[in-house]
């Protein structure tokens, strides 16, 4: 079963046969196949919902069916989903960052459209991550309801590594638009002053050039005059 290119039922069965000593294990489950099918397409926001959604329903689907769910902590099995979620978008992060910062060298300005709207996504990244796993938790019934309230319950509190990835970013490419933004106004600030010291002494040196072609005349008038004597 094929879903956001993701094999749903991998997942489900990974899930569902874990043991109390294999729960860890999930978390770098979970982030190969996000990363997996994150990468085989465009990373817009509706992507990256499709497979987050696809995700968590295959682990909710998965945990429910876990024979030993009684002696096993459903939360933990649910807490390392989202980790390896998060973890993934975390790469996600990461390579829009990369890019944006190849424009930022380039000296384009991030509100150009398209760059803008890259930038503001990038910030959206984490509510995309928890409007997700609320939509899927919601979806569920029991034994899996109170796990996923209890996840989402500190999800809201600490946010996530992804939330906090994003806005450094963010920050860090639009300070330093802000400074390539203040040295290109110095830069030519610098060139017009170049340009009015220019003018400013350009009759000078008008002059110069006079007083020499006068000169170079004297000097040249000076064996005609002789000349004209003998």
């Amino acid at each position: 079963m094929m879903k956001s290119g993701i094999d749903q039922q991998a997942l489900i069965d990974m899930f569902a046969n874990a043991s109390a000593q294999q729960t860890t294990q999930l978390r770098e489950g979970v982030f190969q196949a996000t990363m997996g099918a994150l990468q085989g397409r465009e990373l817009s926001l509706k992507n990256i919902r499709s497979v987050l959604g696809t995700v968590a329903q295959a682990a909710s689907a998965g945990a429910a069916k876990n024979p030993m769910l009684g002696n096993l902590d459903a939360e933990s099995l649910l807490d390392n989903a989202v980790a390896g979620m998060d973890d993934a978008l975390l790469k996600a992060v990461e390579a829009n960052r990369v890019a944006l910062q190849q424009f930022v060298d380039k000296g384009v300005d991030l509100r150009e459209t398209q760059l803008k709207k890259a930038l503001a996504d990038l910030d959206k990244f984490e509510d995309t991550l928890l409007g997700t796993l609320k939509k899927s938790a919601a979806a569920v019934g029991d034994p899996m309801a109170g796990p996923w309230a209890s996840v989402l319950e500190k999800l809201n509190l600490s946010g996530t590594q992804t939330g906090l990835k994003a806005s450094g970013a963010a920050e860090q490419l639009e300070a330093q638009m802000a400074q390539m933004q203040t040295a290109m106004r110095e830069t030519r600030a610098a060139s017009l002053r170049a340009a009015q010291t220019l003018a400013e002494s350009y009759t000078a040196l008008v002059s110069g050039v006079l007083i020499g072609m006068s000169d170079a005349l004297r000097q040249a008038g000076a064996p005609a005059k002789a000349a004209r004597k003998k």
